[in-house]
């Protein structure tokens, strides 16, 4: 007898013959390359690409015309996702992976190798663009699969520790971003940072990319993606799948989400230039500030990834979600003293509110969707989380700091993000509990 057209066909737990520490190291290692990558275009826009892309602007203005380059990606980060998600979901977890970070290393080493406005004229900024949206659309394929490979092969109960490994990659890639920055900064002069100093980082990205490469091709496919081989269970077309099914959690997990990339972005890309610009400490000095902020958040996200596998995804990210609204006025108040310890406590305070948030939220989006559309439908969340966030959030705020001249205004902006946040979080079911062996879709003999 024929099966209905949609019902759970069980598949039995498999045997955790998978070397987990491999896993882990993979997707760390894969994530830590793409959001190095990210993240160096975002120092760079605060530090540099304002003179280098725009220098017949105000200052401040560059650095808004810089931060709306930074943002133009997320946009193609959707379409990256749902690119993907397409493939990921039909062909394999391993093979997309692959895929995005050959094409993020390629379009990182090409921004190393742009010409300056002085050379080109428009065509600098148009050519920046151009490498930053094919950044993105890696990016929309890299955190979705790098997810699935750590969550789809961990054990039931250990699942949010796994998937917050793979969040490690953000504080990783933005220390190394930040590091090698600071080493240029303290080393070269302003012309020299100038003339050709801001490439070294973007060539040197073809280093990790090697060794990501390297690692992610002794990694199998996942468990989960393999049942769905097996009961041929697989969509045709997942994009529709997800929008046919899983609409709500698409939009409801991307807005409970959102508040990540806002205080995120709070730390690494406004508050830079912030520090920088209005408060008048030195690039040294900031980016110092955020590489310790970033080495506390690489040991607090398994945390809070494992405290969620114990007592569930929603009570961790509520919790961080709350810390972050209650933090924000805080931090700004600390850093408006001008004294370089009391900016390092901000921070501190608002970098541990986010790891509670974030330590746990993929592993929660990853559990929302069923097997055969996981990728894409974890992809799009999260990615239209980063274009009603992050992506906002430098322009928002370096505009709110431009009209009001007070650091007050931008907290006020990341107590709404979070009030919007937890409303969308409370709005979705708790997940540890779900079998993500279970194929959801059409049986085999409907196939």
């Amino acid at each position: 007898m024929t099966s209905p057209a949609y019902t759970e066909v069980a598949t039995s737990q498999p045997e955790q013959t998978t070397d987990m520490k491999k896993v882990a190291v993979a997707s760390v290692i894969g994530t830590t390359v793409e959001w190095y990558d990210l993240f160096l275009f975002a120092t760079a826009s605060a530090l540099v690409f304002n003179k280098i892309f725009f220098p017949g602007f105000d200052p401040l203005v560059g650095t808004l015309l810089a931060f709306g380059t930074f943002a133009s990606a997320y946009g193609a980060r959707i379409v990256g996702a749902a690119l993907f998600g397409h493939f990921g979901d039909r062909l394999g977890r391993k093979s997309m992976l692959l895929i995005s970070l050959l094409t993020m290393g390629a379009a990182t080493f090409g921004i190393g190798l742009l010409p300056d406005y002085e050379s080109i004229g428009i065509w600098a900024p148009i050519s920046l663009l151009t490498l930053r949206i094919i950044q993105g659309l890696a990016l929309g394929g890299e955190w979705g699969g790098a997810v699935l490979m750590a969550v789809e092969h961990a054990p039931k109960h250990q699942r949010g520790l796994y998937g917050s490994w793979v969040q490690i990659g953000v504080p990783a890639g933005t220390m190394l971003a930040n590091l090698v920055f600071l080493l240029i900064a303290t080393t070269l002069t302003n012309e020299e940072l100038l003339a050709w100093g801001w490439r070294v980082p973007f060539l040197a990205s073809i280093l990790l990319i090697v060794v990501g490469l390297y690692i992610r091709l002794n990694i199998h496919e996942t468990p989960s993606f393999k049942a769905v081989e097996k009961t041929g269970a697989k969509v045709k077309v997942p994009l529709f799948e997800v929008f046919r099914k899983y609409w709500k959690q698409v939009l409801l997990g991307g807005v409970a989400t959102m508040s990540t990339g806002t205080s995120y972005n709070l730390i690494v890309a406004f508050g830079l230039t912030y520090g920088t610009q209005t408060l008048g400490f030195s690039r040294g000095e900031m980016l110092s500030v955020v590489l310790v902020s970033c080495a506390a958040c690489i040991f607090m996200l398994p945390l809070f990834g494992a405290l969620s596998d114990r007592i569930g995804r929603k009570p961790i990210i509520v919790g961080g979600i709350i810390a972050e609204a209650l933090v924000a006025f805080p931090m700004f108040w600390l850093m408006d003293t001008k004294e370089l310890p009391l900016v390092f406590a901000g921070y501190l305070l608002l970098m541990t509110a986010f790891a509670a948030n974030y330590g746990p939220i993929a592993t929660f989006l990853a559990e929302l969707f069923g097997t055969k559309v996981r990728y894409s439908g974890l992809s799009i969340s999260y990615m239209l989380s980063g274009l009603l966030g992050s992506a906002a959030t430098p322009i928002v705020t370096t505009a709110l700091l431009s009209m009001t001249g007070k650091g007050s205004s931008v907290a006020w902006y990341m107590v709404g993000s979070a009030v919007v946040s937890l409303i969308a979080l409370l709005l979705l079911t708790e997940t540890f509990k779900k079998d993500l062996n279970a194929v959801a879709g059409k049986s085999p003999s409907a196939a």
